[in-house]
C-alpha cells in the first residue's frame, strides 16, 4: 500500500513565503512523478508543479502559468520526497495544496493522492 505523508502549509501573510513536503512511502518500483495540485474554494484542482523523480528525464519540471517564478518544486529521489517552495505568496494561492505521485507498484501503474494541507495566503 502506497501512502503519500503531507507536511507544511498554514497561514501566510502576502509576500511571504511556504514550504511543503511529501514523502512517498510502501512498495514502490518505479516512481515517475511527484508534485502538487491544488482546489480553491469553488474551483476545479488544478495543477501546480511537477517533478521527475528519476531516469533520463530525472529532475525535469513543469509549473503552472500561475505560478512559474515563484514557486520551485525539488526532490530526494533516495527519500522518494518531494518539496514545494512557495514564495511571493499571493491571496489567489490560497488553496488546499494535494500532493500527488505517478508511480509503478505491485497493483501496477496507478495515481496517489495525499490528504491535502490547507494554505492560507491573508493579512
Amino acid at each position: 500500500q502506497v501512502q503519500l505523508v503531507e507536511s507544511g502549509g498554514g497561514l501566510v501573510q502576502p509576500g511571504g513565503s511556504l514550504r511543503l513536503s511529501c514523502a512517498a512511502s510502501g512498495t514502490i518500483f518505479v516512481l515517475y512523478t511527484m508534485g502538487y495540485y491544488r482546489q480553491a474554494p469553488g474551483k476545479q484542482r488544478e495543477l501546480v508543479g511537477t517533478i521527475a523523480m528519476g531516469g533520463m528525464a530525472g529532475g525535469t519540471t513543469n509549473y503552472a502559468d500561475s505560478v512559474k517564478g515563484r514557486f520551485t518544486i525539488s526532490r530526494d529521489s533516495v527519500e522518494n520526497t518531494v518539496y514545494l517552495q512557495m514564495n511571493s505568496l499571493k491571496p489567489e494561492d490560497t488553496a488546499v495544496y494535494y500532493c500527488h505521485a505517478h508511480l509503478r507498484g505491485p497493483p501496477g501503474v496507478r495515481e496517489y493522492w495525499g490528504q491535502g494541507t490547507q494554505v492560507t495566503v491573508s493579512s
